[in-house]
């Protein structure tokens, strides 16, 4: 395996992982190291993989940083009662150009995910996203795309990538891999009203802020129908990071934001997941904790997934079936987890890249709705998208 993009975790965190307790993460975890190399990949479920590329971030000045701060906070936590294994394979460093880097980025994770390895990329700009997506050409025929964000960062696609516009890019690039892209936390006042037009139009759904405090719930199917799930710091309020990393008085909270972290880690569809526009400062403590507890609440949740979807097995699930003016919606229950699924009927001249999004992710809310004759909103725009 071809891993020589990678540079190796630094000697001062490897120092500072030497004082901790031996129960600590860092020292039940595999470590790329200068003295040891790239270690055994065999059995590891999980890859910490950082990237050190900021040069498409709209603000950049010439600034450059490194992830010892979040290393070191996330080594010195401890596991829960874990069976999955974790590596850290070190850093990409910047290439030549940001297409280098984007480049060795791709190559990284389409060989971590060929290992059934989860890479969890630590980033410095979230259009690093784009090479995450692309790294999924040959490996998936359609991808979903989940963004914890403030903003829908669409863009102009027609101007040079940007840390706001790379899921235009996303969308227009061809190969067109993208089946749904959804927006949790955004706030309005970020976001352009042809932007909201453009995300509805599309179908693409999104949870504004307000939506996912009252009930954090709401983003579990969407996460359990995710590829990659793509975290911008910005989109966490001011108050719960540090100075150089404030972007809004608003914003989802401590608790919230690991809360959608395990809801991830959970999925059994995300191979990846990324947090990004980490902003490196002399006050870093709170940021680097906050990002290595999400961290640690996405490994929380792979640890405990559990396989449940595939309803082969009448014995398995409990079938529902609805009638909403003369369209009939059918349900499926997860006796194992009790998680829920509705059926999406698929027109015969469907692209048969979406044929295995026939059972879609939902709510039990979204059953209740439709026995009082109200169309559940996901449902509507998977068949929307479909017909298009």
């Amino acid at each position: 395996m071809n891993f020589n993009f990678l540079s190796p975790v630094s000697d001062f965190v490897l120092a500072h992982n030497e004082l901790l307790s031996v129960q600590a993460l860092g020292r039940k975890i595999k470590v790329h190291s200068a003295q040891h190399g790239i270690p055994d990949l065999e059995d590891v479920e999980i890859a910490i993989l950082g990237v050190l590329e900021n040069r498409n971030d709209l603000n950049y000045i010439g600034e450059s940083f490194d992830l010892d701060e979040i290393r070191n906070a996330f080594y010195s936590l401890f596991p829960g009662s874990w069976n999955v294994i974790i590596a850290d394979l070190g850093d990409i460093e910047q290439g030549e150009s940001v297409e280098d880097t984007y480049f060795a980025l791709k190559e990284t994770i389409s060989i971590l995910i060929k290992k059934n390895i989860i890479p969890v990329i630590l980033g410095g700009s979230q259009d690093l996203t784009y090479a995450n997506y692309r790294a999924y050409d040959n490996l998936a025929p359609m991808v979903n795309i989940v963004n914890i964000d403030s903003k829908f960062d669409l863009g102009d696609s027609t101007k040079p990538i940007k840390n706001n516009s790379f899921v235009g890019k996303i969308i227009l690039d061809q190969p067109y891999n993208l089946f749904n892209y959804s927006t949790v936390g955004y706030q309005t006042y970020f976001n352009s009203q042809e932007e909201i037009d453009l995300m509805d139009s599309l179908y693409f759904e999104s949870y504004r802020l307000g939506q996912v405090s009252h009930d954090i719930t709401i983003v579990e199917p969407v996460l359990r129908d995710a590829n990659i799930v793509s975290i911008d710091l910005g989109a966490v309020k001011a108050s719960e990071v540090s100075a150089n990393q404030k972007m809004s008085p608003n914003g989802l909270d401590g608790k919230e934001i690991c809360a959608i972290a395990r809801y991830a880690g959970i999925s059994n569809k995300v191979s990846s997941f990324g947090i990004y526009e980490y902003k490196q400062s002399s006050d870093d403590d709170m940021t680097a904790m906050l990002v290595a507890q999400v961290l640690w609440y996405f490994i929380e949740g792979v640890n405990y997934r559990i396989k449940d979807d595939d309803f082969s097995d009448e014995n398995t699930y409990q079938k529902f079936i609805t009638l909403i003016d003369s369209e009939e919606l059918i349900f499926y229950k997860s006796i194992k987890t009790g998680r829920w699924w509705i059926e999406i009927p698929f027109l015969s001249n469907v692209n048969n890249k979406l044929k295995r999004h026939t059972l879609l992710p939902c709510m039990h809310q979204d059953y209740k709705d439709a026995c009082n004759n109200i169309v559940p909103e996901r449902w509507y725009k998977a068949i929307r998208k479909n017909s298009i």
